[in-house]
């Protein structure tokens, strides 16, 4: 992958007047260039890949069988479409659902080399990689961590669909059927502090997100 760029044309008269001295650090310096290759040819990294929209599984689950058909797990590893758990509420029901991090892209840990570039690029649903012109570009550590930080959370955060002074009722609970305004919203716990009337006069009281619904 990485060809040495060596005159083979070399006239006979000027190789034998090389010193044994100048052979050897030529030998060195070639040695230490194919060493270099090869640590960088066995190097893998985290690419993106480019679907079109909707294609991000479908990509996935042809690409493993691409993977296997082809022989390619040495070079071709983990793929992922990055997903995260969210909360939403419906009808006073807490529903949780699997939301994409980034649709109409795929991530593929591979070995970047013609081979495997030919294969990812050519699996059915693929339009190309992430990058400049026809170069792939590794995503960094930083990203990489970052990303299998979000693909790896248990527990989705709520995502509450009420603003401030927001009517709503609630719908479950001690306080079933009452109305009040949204005065808080804690994203982190899923709560929201809704004053309702009670004994004729208005009382905060803390209910979970799932158990109002707007008015």
């Amino acid at each position: 992958m990485f060809p040495l760029d060596m005159n083979t044309e070399t006239d006979n008269s000027a190789k034998n007047d090389m010193n044994q001295a100048s052979e050897n650090e030529i030998e060195e310096t070639v040695n230490g260039e194919e060493e270099t290759g090869e640590e960088a040819e066995t190097k893998k990294d985290w690419f993106v890949v480019h679907t079109y929209a909707g294609y991000e599984k479908r990509v996935k689950t042809n690409l493993e069988r691409r993977v296997d058909s082809m022989d390619m797990k040495d070079k071709i590893f983990r793929i992922m479409v990055p997903t995260e758990k969210e909360i939403t509420s419906r009808g006073g029901q807490k529903r949780t659902v699997e939301k994409k991090v980034f649709p109409g892209y795929v991530l593929v840990e591979m070995v970047m080399d013609d081979d495997s570039w030919y294969v990812v690029r050519n699996t059915p649903g693929v339009t190309g990689f992430v990058g400049p012109g026809s170069k792939p570009v590794p995503l960094s550590e930083k990203e990489v961590t970052h990303i299998l930080r979000q693909v790896g959370v248990v527990e989705g955060k709520p995502r509450i669909d009420f603003d401030i002074n927001q009517v709503v009722r609630v719908v479950s609970g001690p306080f079933k059927n009452f109305e009040g305004k949204v005065e808080e919203i804690n994203q982190e716990k899923g709560t929201v502090k809704v004053s309702v009337s009670m004994f004729g006069r208005e009382t905060p009281v803390e209910l979970e997100f799932h158990q109002v619904i707007k008015f």
